[in-house]
């Protein structure tokens, strides 16, 4: 049943409430059930691959259920425990009822020296293991004994679910923004990705105009942007004209950092470096392929898509990454609307962002006729707004010659692209520009 959404701190602090004791993972029921939280925000249709299909190089893994893991102490006590916080499992783990020595336990526990009170997420999707995680702090004081492991758990056939919805636009050409969906009981590195992207669906979605379409993609990581490019990559051959991963955007940080895609030559990229400098405050860094989250799947060189990461904390690294230090204290509830706020205004600009072509480009186009033109030789602040419109009516008629895009004319003029807004809305309705479709280079 659909909810109201509210852009609140409340509403967010909320949600994540909800969301953060679930045990997610790459399938199964977990990440259903997350699924459906969402979906009471936003229309979310679920494409579902089945256990063993061939994604690329990957195949599809069974489903892993879980419904208890805990680890018993000599006195009976659990040092371990997946309804505490199931971060204390093996992500993955196989089942497992068996009593054993420390000594011989010792090979089935991870923690952290370098942390001693963070608990490390580990995981082992692709090799049947079974496994604890506790603190090193703990585990430097386990007894000698007999300890009891017990994982009741089972691989099941099933399917690599993939959510998405689309806000469709005036064009076909697509924006693919994404997040994961797959981390149990971690705030910045799994919730705040979904979080943000939950609330510029909202936002995009009151936009009155949207030149783009759309696409909101919620998925597993790695293996869920593999199973998005099996169902769609030749549609997002034809119609992608950028992308955007969005995670780990909570934290102290302010300014976002921008993940460039691999070719560094789409419209984003582009439109990334343009802004700089026009009071938008923001880091770009190089595409790499040794680090980062899904856009590497995305600019892998069989598709070579126009896909950027961006996030506030990950590509600098954070020590509460991958560990139970990752809370919703360090997290915060205002740096996400803040991350909605800034993202909201790098695709305004974006949207006044594309290549036009001119309608009557043999000499000047009447413009006096059509209301584009002043009527009245009065210098104010009113006619200055006015004469700045006509200048840039006038370059983007000029320019708009299929060698120049919006962005490229907005460097000549000095300005940032999205103060074309009103020039392009007026040029548009009066059929004198016609917006022509991104050839990716």
């Amino acid at each position: 049943m659909t909810q109201t959404y509210t852009e609140s701190e409340q509403f967010y602090s909320d949600l994540y409430d909800t969301l953060f004791p679930i045990l997610r993972s790459i399938t199964g029921p977990g990440l259903r059930q997350s699924y459906d939280i969402f979906n009471q925000y936003m229309p979310l249709e679920i494409s579902s691959i089945k256990t063993g299909t061939q994604i690329f190089d990957w195949q599809v893994p069974q489903e892993w259920h879980c419904s208890e893991a805990y680890l018993e102490a000599p006195d009976g006590t659990r040092v371990a425990d997946m309804q505490r916080l199931n971060l204390e499992v093996v992500n993955y783990s196989e089942a497992v009822d068996k009593t054993l020595p420390l000594d011989e336990l010792q090979n089935h526990l991870y923690s952290l020296p370098e942390q001693p009170t963070a608990i490390p997420y580990v995981t082992s999707y692709y090799k049947k293991r079974w496994g604890f995680c506790l603190s090193q702090q703990a585990r430097d004081n386990l007894p000698e004994g007999n300890y009891r492991a017990v994982v009741k758990s089972e691989f099941v056939e099933g399917n690599l679910d993939i959510a998405q919805t689309i806000l469709e636009g005036d064009s076909k050409q697509e924006v693919l923004l994404s997040s994961y969906l797959c981390h149990p009981s971690m705030a910045n590195n799994e919730l705040s990705g979904p979080l943000v992207l939950l609330g510029l669906y909202h936002r995009i979605r009151q936009w009155p105009k949207r030149r783009y379409t759309y696409r909101f993609a919620l998925h597993p990581e790695t293996i869920g942007s593999l199973g998005l490019l099996h169902l769609e990559h030749q549609h997002f051959a034809e119609h992608m004209v950028a992308g955007l991963v969005i995670n780990c955007m909570g934290g102290a940080q302010e300014e976002l950092i921008f993940k460039h895609s691999r070719n560094d030559t789409g419209l984003l990229d582009k439109l990334l470096y343009h802004l700089n400098g026009h009071d938008y405050a923001h880091r770009n860094i190089e595409f790499s392929p040794l680090s980062g989250s899904d856009e590497r799947q995305y600019n892998a060189p069989g598709f070579q898509l126009p896909v950027c990461c961006v996030s506030r904390s990950f590509h600098d690294g954070y020590s509460q990454y991958h560990t139970s230090l990752d809370d919703k204290e360090y997290m915060g509830i205002k740096p996400l609307l803040d991350s909605i706020d800034k993202l909201e205004k790098i695709f305004l600009a974006f949207e006044q962002t594309a290549s036009f072509e001119n309608q009557f480009p043999y000499g000047e186009p009447q413009l006096g006729s059509r209301g584009l033109y002043p009527t009245l030789s009065f210098f104010s602040a009113e006619r200055q707004k006015q004469v700045d419109e006509l200048n840039q009516i006038k370059m983007l008629l000029n320019y708009s010659d299929g060698k120049y895009d919006t962005i490229d004319i907005a460097n000549k003029m000095g300005i940032p692209v999205s103060e074309f807004k009103a020039a392009l809305e007026k040029l548009e309705a009066q059929a004198l520009l016609t917006m022509k479709e991104h050839r990716r280079r």
